[in-house]
């Protein structure tokens, strides 16, 4: 039985919007400006406290412990109250993650976005009881790129081989870290060219994962 592990933010859910307002209703509690989609869309995929490390740095602020901490705080009350309003999953999502259930594939999830949320944003999708296992990005001290939350999310599968499924640098260097074989999807929330990222397989459109997944078995 196959295993695949999938990346969440621009893997299969376009959630910038919904990041966006969280952040700048935190901002909005002290007065101060806000940020652009497009800014806060290329803070994503480190986890949320490197995401305010760079909303700081993007208002000029000197790094300072307590009032990121205080940031954090914020933006994480303001998030979790509903992490799903403006939140959509890319097409063909709901397709694939069946098709691959159906096949026999266990489904496992491993992200930097805290744990809760993801389970919540699942819940909302109707994608939960697809998942044997969700890896948050609060769920151990390490976050990707580090292999370990990765690697624990392929241990709780049990399966032989475990894939990976991502959009991202960060994503690809997990994988490879991991020494997991790794498709990328092209249409997420990638900076770097698609030539600079290690990967074994990509696809822009879902409805060509399950096919790209069994290849890669091979």
């Amino acid at each position: 039985m196959p295993g695949v592990v999938f990346d969440l933010d621009g893997t299969l859910i376009h959630s910038a919007p919904d990041i966006h307002a969280a952040v700048n209703r935190t901002l909005a509690d002290e007065g101060a400006d806000p940020l652009s989609l497009a800014q806060v869309a290329g803070f994503i995929g480190n986890g949320v406290p490197v995401l305010l490390q760079r909303v700081m740095a993007a208002r000029h602020e000197a790094p300072d412990a307590a009032r990121h901490a205080d940031l954090v705080a914020r933006f994480m009350r303001h998030y979790e109250a509903d992490p799903a309003t403006l939140t959509t999953i890319y097409p063909g999502v709901e397709a694939a993650l069946c098709h691959l259930a159906g096949a026999g594939w266990k489904i496992g999830l491993c992200t930097n976005k805290p744990a809760a949320a993801s389970w919540k944003i699942l819940e909302h999708f109707g994608l939960s009881e697809l998942f044997s296992v969700v890896i948050g990005g609060d769920s151990l001290p390490q976050r990707k790129p580090d292999p370990t939350p990765l690697l624990a999310a392929a241990a709780e599968l049990d399966t032989d081989p475990v894939l990976f499924v991502g959009d991202s640098e960060i994503d690809a260097a997990t994988a490879l870290a991991a020494g997991l074989r790794f498709a990328l999807f092209t249409e997420g929330y990638r900076h770097a060219p698609l030539h600079d990222l290690p990967h074994h397989g990509l696809f822009s459109h879902h409805d060509d994962l399950p096919a790209l997944l069994d290849h890669l078995l091979i």
